[in-house]
């Protein structure tokens, strides 16, 4: 373990919300996976519904009958500070993180406690960076969002991309997704909130944008906001997805030189036909109609649920595939991430393998909110690897 702060933590990582679906599928995940010796706990408000989940453990890895149990409330403060001062790195899936997220940011960020989330609400994460990057930086702890679907194939699959183009000229990317996975409840309720406040959203932007400037060694990185088409090079017609990733990417992109002097992301769905795409389309618009209006918001949310999903049978079905087709220096590169269910399955693996990469790994030096390619990059990339997705040069 090469952290310095190591010695003055009793445990590696602290699971918060392993009681819901995401969390008790990432606390599969580390029984399955984590390595001999690692220190880590389960963090929640009731005790029983934790015990149940140590108890569905102990099926998976006999050892964890004594894994630790933590009381945290994000309604109070105690708690989480408590849970903080513990832990090296905490993993939270207690969302909609814009509604129950910030304590816990909070927390982590005075103790100098790294953080790890599935967030994919961008006003939420530029209100956290407003609030308490600076915090984090002093301290040392690195808060870093979007550690599952929402962003990891996408930033990663960026910075996979980038490295096969020459870094002394203007890149251009676009990245498109398909996928046959079902979005989970979290997902569509986030969707909606973010739809409803989208004035607010664009007023954290804003004032993010104005508090951390251009990179200091000025170069540029932005997203750029494309229109539907049919792409040339991969044959699909493409919509424009309204997502957190391509703000993501950006940033990584102007945090790592690798990226070049002058670097622009798109960020599209794929469909074959344009029926399929108008579709996209009608449906997105439909869902940001329905957000708008208060009971109408509120009866859709009424019907999805949050806290559950489908069986694994179901997951074992779901697949992603992310296509990158990378311009620069008169090269064009094209690849591709791909991997099974997005929503649940590898989205937990990400967030695990994040946390341990966080914990375990001889990362980058960096503090403050950062992104997963920014934090972790080339670790992190061969974690995601080893938990089965693909990374391919076409």
């Amino acid at each position: 373990m090469t952290d310095a702060r190591s010695g003055d933590r009793d445990l590696d990582i602290v699971l918060f919300g392993a009681t819901g679906f995401t969390g008790r599928l990432t606390a599969e995940y580390l029984a399955r996976h984590a390595p001999e010796g690692l220190r880590w706990a389960l963090a929640g408000r009731n005790r029983d519904r934790l015990e149940e989940v140590r108890a569905h453990l102990v099926t998976l890895a006999p050892e964890l009958g004594e894994l630790e149990l933590l009381h945290a409330d994000v309604t109070d403060p105690t708690s989480l500070a408590d849970v903080a001062s513990r832990a090296r790195v905490v993993i939270t899936t207690v969302g909609p993180y814009l509604a129950y997220g910030e304590p816990l940011v909070a927390a982590c960020a005075d103790a100098g406690t790294d953080y790890v989330d599935l967030t994919g609400e961008p006003e939420f994460v530029d209100r956290m960076y407003l609030r308490h990057h600076q915090a984090a930086v002093r301290s040392g702890a690195r808060l870093v969002h979007a550690c599952g679907f929402d962003s990891i194939p996408h930033d990663l699959g960026a910075f996979w991309t980038v490295q096969q183009l020459p870094s002394d000229t203007p890149i251009t990317l676009r990245g498109v997704v398909r996928s046959g996975g079902m979005a989970s409840g979290g997902t569509i309720h986030s969707a909606l909130e973010q739809f409803a406040r989208a004035r607010q959203m664009k007023q954290a932007y804003g004032a993010r944008r104005r508090s951390e400037g251009k990179p200091a060694d000025g170069r540029r990185s932005r997203p750029v906001s494309g229109k539907p088409h049919r792409d040339p090079v991969l044959g699909y017609w493409l919509l424009p997805l309204p997502t957190i990733d391509p703000i993501v990417v950006a940033r990584s992109g102007a945090a790592l030189p690798a990226y070049g002097p002058d670097f622009r992301y798109s960020h599209y769905a794929g469909t074959k036909t344009i029926r399929y795409a108008a579709g996209g389309a009608l449906g997105v618009g439909a869902l940001a109609l329905a957000a708008q209006v208060a009971p109408v918001r509120k009866f859709v949310l009424s019907k999805v649920a949050q806290g559950q999903g489908p069986d694994e049978a179901r997951r074992d079905k779901s697949w992603f595939t992310v296509d990158f087709v990378g311009e620069g220096g008169g090269r064009t590169v094209r690849t591709r991430v791909s991997g099974g269910d997005p929503g649940y399955t590898e989205t937990s693996m990400m967030l695990a393998e994040s946390a341990l990469c966080l914990a375990l790994d001889d990362n980058p030096p960096t503090a403050g909110q950062v992104t997963t390619a920014q934090a972790m990059g080339e670790n992190l990339l061969a974690r995601v690897q080893a938990g089965g997705l693909r990374f391919e040069t076409l």
